[in-house]
């Protein structure tokens, strides 16, 4: 069974006894690495301090609320990565995300059941050049740190200065801000829920193996929920028939993203054509459930038209592309090798480094021991094969530093691809697997549609038997159609991915790495590696074989002149 994603909010009003509390060995049993995009403590001190001035000056009841902190559970898998890697991912994305500066720590509870990270985030930035007002004369604080316009309001009734009060004389600088005001973004409810979905997609990315995905629903996305029935629920045929047609609509949005349309389009859609017509009937007819349905149904028939333009114009591109390949294969062969070899060495390197198995910067030794008691055979022999594969790369790295004669120390070293990396190949196969299944779906409707119109054109008395026959035949397509649909929508299930919009999310992902990795890695073959492995392109070929003619054109004029020697 999936487990479901847990991220907590809190907001801190002592920022640096949290932080030592979530950093501190002795106050923690099982503290594994701590990280911060800004290690200077006194930054974190004078980030306490603006805010509790600024509380201050606003005058609200209650207490400051100097930082926020989240506290984010992962799949126990996870303590088989490197620490420090894992850590670092999980904060920097979120700074690069928002712009802010973050604490965080990775913790494991008392009895080794919940790995969780806490992150403390900053809600201001640091502002790149701080302002400072001087004083223009002196200035008069009453205790409670009120500008006051004389000293006399300050004194006591023998004209000392009363305890609390201060004098800021004339040149001090009596303001200086180095942060920029509160983001409202992090107070918003909607910041917990977009955070809950941005961090259950960044675990899913990096684990290793299905079972640990987690799971969550996104209320903001296309997809529609659907209802628990409870047991015993007198209103489970009404909810059972709610729920078919929300299933209906997720399965068409499914679909939707295999072919191309984007999230913001099918989130228009539901937004226009669903929320907003719940809203008008509601208003105008009262609450009437039954009504859903209806509106639902509507929706789905202007997806599909959407689907089906998105399907034509991809339709129209591959016929395009195999008119072009014909005209190519009309050319010589030896041409169209060429110019094969060309374009591969154009688009990516013809070297292909083995990276399914190459589990960086996960750490096999690091094993929890509930782990080891109950690890399978299977995954013992992956991780010999990952640490053979490891150190062939360690030899392999040897070797060439050893034919180049340039110590190890003096070149960076071989790019390493990372998990999401090495997870591309097979999800290039899951979506070749969709867009294969959504390929034959758009086919059966199209034959739908010729029927439909042979149907609509089939007029005449003496035309009966035939229009029955069509229609059984257009009733036989739509049951295949919604099979079809239906066995696109358990493609996900089957590798355990949500929906269609969660695989395509890691599939984006794992792309960027993964031509990132290419290109890292044909650089540096390209500089440090075998020379011999880097394509040439059409014109240095040429100029090789041109060569390789000319020398045994000489070959052959020094091999005759011998022979004329010999023969006098």
């Amino acid at each position: 069974m999936k487990r479901n994603s847990f991220i907590e909010m809190a907001k801190l009003h002592d920022l640096s006894g949290r932080i030592t509390y979530i950093s501190s060995h002795v106050k923690q049993e099982h503290l594994y690495e701590v990280y911060a995009t800004e290690p200077d403590r006194a930054f974190w001190r004078e980030l306490a301090k603006c805010s509790q001035e600024e509380f201050g000056k606003s005058g609200t009841n209650g207490k400051c609320i100097e930082a926020r902190e989240l506290m984010i559970a992962l799949p126990e898998s996870f303590i088989n990565y490197d620490h420090d890697y894992l850590l670092k991912r999980m904060t920097d994305e979120f700074k690069k995300r928002y712009g802010v500066e973050c604490f965080a720590a990775l913790h494991h509870n008392k009895r080794k059941t919940n790995l969780h990270i806490h992150m403390i985030f900053a809600e201001r930035k640091r502002l790149e050049q701080p302002t400072e007002k001087t004083a223009t004369r002196n200035m008069f604080y009453d205790e409670q740190g009120h500008h006051v316009r004389t000293k006399k309001e300050i004194l006591d009734d023998g004209g000392n200065i009363r305890k609390g009060c201060k004098i800021i004389k004339k040149g001090e600088v009596y303001e200086r801000k180095i942060f920029t005001t509160k983001d409202n973004c992090f107070k918003k409810e909607s910041f917990l829920d977009k955070i809950k979905v941005f961090y259950t997609d960044l675990i899913n990315q990096m684990v290793l193996d299905d079972k640990d995905r987690l799971s969550i629903f996104d209320k903001n996305g296309p997809y529609l929920a659907t209802k628990k029935i409870g047991k015993n629920n007198p209103k489970s045929a009404e909810i059972k028939a709610d729920n078919e047609i929300r299933m209906e609509w997720n399965r068409a949005v499914d679909r939707a993203l295999v072919s191309g349309v984007s999230d913001e389009e099918v989130v228009g859609l539901k937004k226009t054509e669903i929320t907003d017509r719940v809203k008008e009937s509601v208003e105008q007819n009262g609450n009437k459930p039954e009504l859903f349905g209806d509106i639902v149904k509507a929706a789905i028939l202007l997806l599909e038209r959407l689907i089906a333009k998105v399907m034509q114009k991809v339709m129209e591109m591959v016929e395009k592309a195999i008119s072009k390949a014909a005209v190519i294969e009309e050319t010589p062969k030896e041409m169209s090798r060429e110019s094969a070899s060309h374009i591969q060495s154009e688009d990516e390197p013809t070297h292909q480094p083995e990276i399914k198995k190459i589990p960086f910067p996960f750490d096999h030794y690091r094993k929890s021991e509930k782990q080891n008691q109950t690890e399978q055979p299977q995954q013992k022999g992956v991780a010999a094969d990952n640490k053979s594969v490891i150190e062939q790369t360690k030899a392999e790295q040897k070797s060439v530093s050893a034919e180049t004669k340039q110590p190890e120390t003096e070149r960076p070293l071989q790019p390493k691809p990372s998990v999401l990396t090495a997870k591309y190949p097979r999800l290039k196969e899951i979506e070749d697997k969709l867009k294969d299944q959504n390929r034959a779906i758009f086919e059966r409707e199209q034959k739908r549609d010729e029927l439909k119109k042979e149907l609509s054109e089939c007029t005449g008395i003496f035309k009966g038997g035939r229009r029955k026959e069509l229609q059984q035949e257009i009733d036989r397509v739509d049951k295949q159609i919604s099979n079809m649909k239906k066995h696109l929508s358990s493609i996900m299930r089957e590798y355990k991915f949500d929906s269609v919009q969660a695989f395509n999310k890691e599939l984006n992902a794992s792309k960027r790495e993964y031509f990132d990795y290419r290109a890292a890695r044909a650089e540096w073959d390209k500089t440090y590696g075998d020379k011999a492995t880097v394509p040439m392109s059409i014109k240095e070929r040429l100029r090789q074989k041109e060569q390789i003619v000319e020398e045994r054109e000489a070959c052959r004029v020094h091999q005759a002149m011998k022979k004329d020697k010999g023969a006098r």
